[in-house]
């Protein structure tokens, strides 16, 4: 049988960490964040990376792991976050995955691997050429006639994908789509209890958001911002894409008042807390806490309990 773990999830602001950390105290368990920014050192403003006063003295793993210079991918995660999951097992401790990027979570508990190619390799510096010279409609015709499957899923401003589709193809000689067919029959490699957190209005996410990233301004993001870049990071990093941070580069460029950088940002964090939750839905085991007006940790956990202790953890 697979190991049990448990999963803690729900869009930004939602109170992930905070349950997380005390089903951690109940349960004898360890924290394992799954988000793709809080692997960065030195974003703990921007990233509301939990501090160590929220962490409770409950172990956390994944969080500023990374140089921001660095590009980690959903299977570069699940490797290094795995290794910490068995280890965490192995000392007879509960790993507790807490987090909203929903494809490094299902990319960790699946366990699968990722279609076999060099990402970033000659071959797709080559399709990144063709991109350049020749746009993405042919790119995406060569696609339909050897995986028609993919070039039907894939929207024609889906870049990225189209490429990785195609590199997979020319190095292995396997459609992509064949290879998800395949993980697909595969058990997983954990058994996992999931736990979501959202509100059942809306508009008191928005606000929570807002009020988020108010504070986030007022406790520094902007000197933060400042500090990577006079670290030597270069202002096209990945890191430096994340909400939060790109629109703040725009106020020490001079291109953006704060003013409107801070509205901007609280339109983005909404706007991704509405695509993490349209990820989140289309897993049908993920057991859903629903806040009212404001969030009610004891009830929380109090549910939390009952549905893991049906699940068998203990």
């Amino acid at each position: 049988m697979a190991p049990k773990i448990v999963c803690v999830v729900g869009p930004t602001a939602c109170g992930k960490t905070t349950l997380g950390v005390q089903l951690a105290k109940r349960f004898n368990g360890e924290v394992v964040s799954a988000d793709s920014m809080q692997i960065y050192r030195g974003m703990t403003i921007g990233t509301a990376a939990p501090t160590a006063a929220e962490m409770g003295g409950v172990p956390h793993h994944m969080i500023a792991v990374a140089d921001p210079a660095e590009q980690w991918s959903a299977a570069r995660y699940a490797r290094e976050a795995a290794a910490i999951v068995d280890d965490i097992l192995a000392r007879g401790k509960l790993p507790i995955l807490v987090g909203g990027t929903g494809l490094w979570l299902d990319a960790v508990v699946k366990g699968h691997g990722f279609a076999a190619g060099h990402a970033g390799g000659e071959v797709r510096r080559e399709l990144q050429r063709r991109l350049e010279r020749e746009g993405i409609g042919p790119l995406l015709e060569e696609l339909r006639q050897v995986d028609p499957a993919s070039a039907e899923r894939l929207h024609p401003a889906d870049e990225k994908r189209i490429l990785r589709a195609l590199e997979v193809y020319l190095e292995t000689g396997k459609t992509i789509t064949a290879h998800n067919e395949e993980t697909r029959k595969l058990p997983p490699r954990y058994d996992a209890v999931w736990i979501g957190l959202q509100f059942e209005d809306r508009a008191d996410m928005w606000d929570l958001i807002d009020r988020r990233v108010d504070k986030m301004v007022e406790e520094g993001l902007l000197a933060e911002v400042q500090r990577l870049l006079e670290s030597g990071l270069p202002r096209e990093a990945t890191a430096l894409q994340a909400i939060g941070y790109k629109e703040f580069l725009g106020v020490l460029e001079g291109t953006a008042a704060e003013a409107e950088a801070i509205e901007e940002v609280k339109l983005r964090s909404r706007q991704y807390a509405k695509r993490q939750l349209t990820w989140l839905r289309r897993n049908r085991d993920i057991h859903w806490i629903f806040w009212k007006k404001e969030r009610d940790f004891a009830r929380a956990i109090q549910v939390s309990t009952k549905i893991l202790a049906a699940a068998g953890v203990s």
